[in-house]
């Protein structure tokens, strides 16, 4: 029962949740990239190196016989992959670069100065009644 208990408790932080959300994100942002490597970066390459379909590029170990598939080595989805990974990994450093940029603004601003704690006051009270007295 406490096991339930511990878990419960790991996977209701803030962190935990907030990690969940960030992988639905970011795989939801690498489908996005994927579709935009695949059908829009890579064909005019592909046109570019003379009509070679990436998707396509590949090295045929073993051919097709009867109903078994023929054994590829399929290096273009390989390079496709390279790619999508590529320019997702320039995005985040981006965004990682953006968020640095603001907590450093949000260091260098000045800090309100905190109120006196409840000693400070009482010896200002007291320094303040003995200069009266003097």
């Amino acid at each position: 029962m406490s096991m339930i208990k511990d878990f419960k408790k790991f996977a209701v932080k803030g962190n935990v949740v907030d990690m969940a959300a960030g992988i639905v994100i970011g795989v939801a942002f690498g489908k996005i990239i994927t579709a935009l490597v695949s059908g829009v970066i890579m064909p005019p390459i592909g046109v570019l190196l003379g009509g070679v379909n990436f998707s396509d590029l590949a090295i045929v170990i073993k051919e097709a016989v009867g109903e078994a598939p023929a054994v590829v080595i399929s290096y273009g989805a390989f390079i496709q992959t390279i790619v999508d990974f590529t320019i997702i990994a320039f995005v985040i450093f981006m965004v990682v670069i953006g968020i640095n940029k603001l907590k450093k603004k949000e260091e260098e601003a000045p800090k309100t100065p905190s109120p006196p704690s409840k000693e400070e006051m009482l010896l200002t009270e007291i320094r303040d009644l003995l200069k009266s007295k003097s």
